[in-house]
């Protein structure tokens, strides 16, 4: 069964850096493409990048510039350095594949890594 689990995040000032990590099993990592989302309290859940199986990454606008998304095929791991950290970036960020037929809601895969930025 597709599993994700994400580590890292934690607590920083405004203007600072914090890396998140996703480990996944239970389906074809190295053919999925892959995304983070990001989830605050009483907010939708939003997608803020992804990377396709060869490595290709996509951002929103929200974080074009200071967000950087990389894989590791052989490990099955996806990685989402964060820098230049704004309070509005708090929130639970969520590692989730994109799989044709699942109907598994975004921001509800795993428990998500939560990340906070105080100014």
């Amino acid at each position: 069964w597709p599993q994700v689990v994400e580590t890292g995040g934690g607590s920083v000032e405004a203007g600072g850096s914090l890396t998140v990590f996703c480990r996944a099993s239970g389906f074809a990592f190295e053919e999925a493409k892959m995304g983070w989302f990001r989830q605050s309290p009483g907010s939708q859940c939003d997608e803020i990048s992804t990377i396709d199986p060869d490595g290709n990454p996509t951002y929103a606008d929200s974080v074009k510039g200071r967000f950087t998304i990389s894989r590791d095929n052989a490990d099955r791991r996806v990685t989402l350095q964060m820098n230049s950290l704004k309070p509005e970036d708090t929130a639970v960020y969520h590692c989730e594949p994109f799989l044709e037929g699942n109907p598994t809601p975004r921001c509800a895969w795993g428990q998500g890594s939560e990340v906070t930025v105080v100014s």
